[in-house]
């Protein structure tokens, strides 16, 4: 571990995302998904998910997401972006998302 502080990790990663194309591609290739800080980097994510659910984590890929554009009872507005990653484990490895969530 690069010696982060559990405040720190916490920070990093705010929570799973579920969907049904997340569910998809946890099952292909062992992948899960995870909403994080705008400012975490790769390996901010890497060693955060290897320390929160002890697994051996083999990739992770960051991507930024960009809110939408939003009407609420006619006053135009925007949700806020936001940033993903997909972490890839190593083979026999697995996140119960559901119980952290």
């Amino acid at each position: 571990m690069a010696g982060m502080s559990n405040i720190k990790i916490l920070g990093v990663i705010r929570a799973p995302r579920v969907s049904e194309k997340t569910a998809r591609i946890q099952e292909q290739s062992n992948q899960y998904v995870f909403e994080v800080a705008t400012t975490a980097t790769k390996a901010d994510v890497k060693s955060a998910v290897e320390s929160l659910f002890n697994v051996k984590v083999e990739a992770v890929n960051v991507l930024n997401v960009k809110g939408k554009s939003k009407t609420f009872r006619s006053r135009a507005g925007r949700r806020g972006d936001w940033r993903k990653a997909y972490v890839r484990l190593a083979d026999g490895q697995s996140i119960d998302v559901m119980a952290k969530a």
